[in-house]
């Protein structure tokens, strides 16, 4: 594996980790939100991921053995949970219904806070590893002064 693949491979988690944590963000925003313009409470989200190979167009074009085993992340999509949301009784509340019921979005604070540390560890991994990554190749360049 070269230098520049392995920080392909960082590169990509990095994405995917910031990605993950705009919507984490987007959710703990929204966590009591009644209204959207689609129509009813807000809907939590959730980042789909999945390994995949790196796109380096080096190792496209090269194809080797030691290349073509690599795996980076990447996000497929944006999907929408399909929770119920929590009814509350609320009802001088403008979207109550007609019991006097409110519909919030079934978003657990604790669980999107827990989500957000597991994220921003990820992020610091994929940032340490690059850093490593940087660190060799400057001893690299070193060794042959």
């Amino acid at each position: 594996m070269d230098f520049m693949t392995a920080l392909d491979i960082g590169a990509s988690g990095l994405s995917a980790e910031r990605t993950h944590l705009n919507i984490i963000s987007m959710n703990l925003a929204n966590a009591k939100t009644t209204r959207t313009a689609e129509g009813g409470a807000y809907r939590r989200r959730t980042v789909v991921k999945a390994a995949t190979d790196v796109d380096s167009p080096f190792a496209k074009a090269m194809q080797d053995a030691q290349t073509r085993e690599l795996k980076g992340v990447r996000v497929l999509g944006i999907a929408r949970d399909e929770r119920p949301g929590k009814r509350v009784y609320e009802p001088g509340h403008p979207d109550a219904d007609q019991e006097g019921y409110v519909t919030y979005p079934d978003i657990n604070v604790v669980e999107e806070m827990t989500n957000m540390l597991t994220a921003t560890r990820s992020y610091e991994a994929n940032v340490s590893s690059i850093q490593s990554v940087k660190s060799m190749w400057n001893k690299a360049l070193e060794i042959g002064r």
